[in-house]
């Protein structure tokens, strides 16, 4: 439900702030008292088209804002916000703020958060469903009749609806994919070829992971080769050459070993060089293979550079790593096992299309069968509300046009015709000429159809105009019962709506200065009496019209708790 409301600098209204509670509240007043303008506000907040002459004269621009208590968890409003990545708290509470500038540029804002104003517009349409004498929204929307209609027949649609939905996602993710594959011969022969040229490019390469580093320790090593040469000989010749490391440790050793018959302690050493000099004599023996083996071959650096440059070509075409490319290589060679093999796919799921389609064409028409028994019991109700505001000829018929494709909600379109008068033909809804018809007929569908929705605030805006006597009083009472299902806000011109009210609110225009603003304040006790007795006559409260004030409320007491 809208809990409250804050206007500020929108039209003659320069600072408002309303709360409102559930149940049914009422807003009178005098014509231009600002009644249809606090409407207004709401309509822009839920995403309304704005302009800069909603802003009052002199100020810079206008600032909306609404909060709302969504009761519970599965409400679709929180779907929304979770698809467009907007929080939403423990508590259901949705704030709605927008701005409007003084250059018709509007700023929007979910619990805070900056959205579109298309998206702004789609979390509003989950919260209001505002109504008009000749806007009914949602229900002159046709395309939208067929889920009005699920909705009213949901007991027994429900279970088929949502089977059929499942088939669907799965045939047209099939058909997404089929579409992919069903390019011209021309890309697929393209493709076919890129992906051989690239795979044989990469196995000729024959590169193998940890080859680059390899080639890295190579190209030093011959960058380098004579100063390796020149120090790997001077050790060499450091150790075994006459007169050098390996002949004085020798004799150190033989010298150690003959002290060590008379001294153990020396027996110790003798050991210690003993094992450095074998070291030192396998060392040199390694050594001098490793010369004998070192030849500079000037046309292995240039194979090593090419090799290097070679992959470095590659990891530009292909990744970034000779890992990263072989990867790619074995991605490539499966889409191209998948190309070569595309006649055969494609003809296997086309088939399965085939098959689904053949599935949903069961399904839409099990689907079809359930909405048509819906159907006659909506005719039914409505026909008998219809009958309570007076409109007992009045004929409400749905019509189902089938298609030839699939949608997600079958293979048909679902319409609401109307008859208002007998001898003349169903109407689609949109074109009912008469006001006060058109405001009947709403109230009806809203009666039914408020018990199956799930909007949190329903706004009538002067439905009841053009109706008087039992009429205004059928209307007054189908208004108080839609309030039993959602919280109702209504502008009304008719005492006995007025009477059926939970909350009263007045909605008065003052002049200070040069400037005139607008309040509001509940009624309640003898003002409310005052109020209906005021709208009654338009003019001066008599005695009889108080008396007649007084009735109306008694009566709308007793009629509210019947309900």
């Amino acid at each position: 439900m809208l809990r409250e409301l804050s206007i500020k600098n929108f039209a003659i209204i320069r600072d408002l702030s309303i709360s409102f509670d559930n149940g049914l509240t009422v807003l009178t007043g005098e014509t231009g008292a600002g009644k249809s303008i606090i409407i207004d506000a709401v309509q822009l907040l839920a995403g309304g088209r704005g302009s800069s002459e909603f802003i009052r004269h002199g100020e810079k621009k206008a600032e909306l804002e609404g909060m709302f208590e969504v009761s519970h968890g599965a409400h679709p409003v929180f779907r929304k916000l979770e698809e467009s990545g907007i929080p939403s708290d423990d508590e259901g509470t949705v704030i709605l703020r927008r701005d409007i500038s003084a250059s018709g540029k509007s700023t929007c804002r979910v619990n805070g958060k900056l959205v579109t104003l298309a998206i702004l517009r789609e979390v509003g349409a989950a919260l209001i469903d505002i109504h008009g004498q000749h806007e009914t929204q949602e229900l002159m929307d046709e395309q939208r009749h067929v889920l009005l209609l699920d909705q009213f027949g949901w007991e027994t649609i429900g279970a088929a609806k949502e089977s059929y939905a499942a088939l669907y996602d799965r045939y047209v993710k099939l058909k997404r994919r089929l579409t992919r594959y069903d390019e011209s011969e021309q890309q697929v022969a393209h493709r076919i070829d890129l992906y051989r040229f690239q795979l044989t490019e990469i196995d000729e390469a024959g590169f193998y992971e940890g080859e680059e580093e390899e080639l890295e320790e190579e190209r030093t090593r011959l960058k380098n080769f004579n100063a390796i040469y020149e120090r790997v000989s001077s050790a060499y010749e450091a150790i075994q050459g006459e007169s050098r490391g390996l002949d004085w440790t020798g004799a150190a050793m033989s010298d150690l070993e003959h002290a060590a018959e008379v001294d153990p302690q020396a027996g110790e050493y003798a050991t210690s060089v003993s094992d450095a000099f074998y070291t030192l004599q396998e060392t040199a023996f390694s050594l001098k293979n490793m010369l004998d083996g070192m030849e500079f071959d000037p046309s292995r650096l240039d194979e090593v550079e090419h090799r290097l440059a070679l992959l470095q070509t590659m990891k530009r075409k292909y990744g970034g790593t000779v890992g990263e490319i072989l990867a790619y290589r074995d991605k490539i060679a499966e889409e191209l096992e998948k190309l070569l093999n595309r006649d055969e796919r494609l003809q296997d799921e086309r088939r399965e299309v085939e098959s689904l389609e053949a599935d949903l064409a069961v399904e839409a028409g099990e689907l079809a069968e359930l909405r048509r028994e819906a159907a006659v019991r909506l005719a039914e109700a409505i026909h008998l509300q219809l009958s309570e505001l007076y409109m007992e000829k009045a004929q409400f018929t749905v019509e189902f046009r089938e298609r030839s494709q699939f949608d997600r909600h079958g293979a048909e379109d679902v319409i609401f015709l109307i008859s208002a008068n007998v001898g003349e033909p169903p109407k689609p809804l949109a074109k009912v000429a008469s006001g006060g018809e058109l405001s009947r007929i709403m109230l009806a569908l809203k009666t039914i159809f408020s018990k199956h929705q799930e909007v949190t605030s329903i706004i009538f805006d002067e439905v009841d105009t053009g109706v008087s006597g039992r009429v205004a009083q059928a209307i007054a009472e189908k208004i108080a019962a839609i309030s039993v299902h959602s919280q109702v806000l209504c502008i009304s011109h008719l005492p006995q709506v007025a009477a059926m009210a939970d909350h009263h609110l007045f909605i008065r225009k003052d002049v200070t200065g040069d400037r005139t603003t607008t309040s509001v304040r509940e009624l309640e006790g003898m003002e409310r009496t005052e109020e209906l007795s005021r709208m009654m006559t338009g003019a001066e409260m008599t005695d009889l019209t108080m008396r007649h004030a007084e009735e109306l409320l008694v009566m709308a007491e007793g009629r509210k708790k019947e309900m």
